[in-house]
């Protein structure tokens, strides 16, 4: 079987024991940003999958857009990613 080489860790393991792998990130070629794909990259920086200079490069976004993605997932949890929550969690 032929792996290819990657930098940093194919797989880690997240606080609720399970195991992410590279895998689990959303492709590269991704345009449509659903709350589950952005909860993947974000979880996959956080822990350590990916850093998030190469999360960036990977999926065109901009710093202001990911960190926003964090504080979000910060301040509400995961649920705060689906865009019909936006208005819900967002800071007046």
């Amino acid at each position: 079987m032929f792996l290819k080489k990657v930098e940093g860790p194919r797989a880690v393991t997240l606080p609720d024991g399970t195991t992410m792998t590279r895998a689990d990130l959303p492709p590269e070629n991704t345009r449509r940003w659903v709350a589950s794909r952005k909860a993947a990259v974000v979880r996959g920086v956080l822990y350590g999958l990916i850093p998030q200079t190469e999360a960036l490069r990977r999926y065109g976004l901009s710093e202001e857009e990911f960190r926003s993605w964090i504080s979000a997932v910060a301040d509400h949890g995961e649920e705060a990613l689906k865009t019909t929550r936006l208005k819900q969690y967002r800071k007046h």
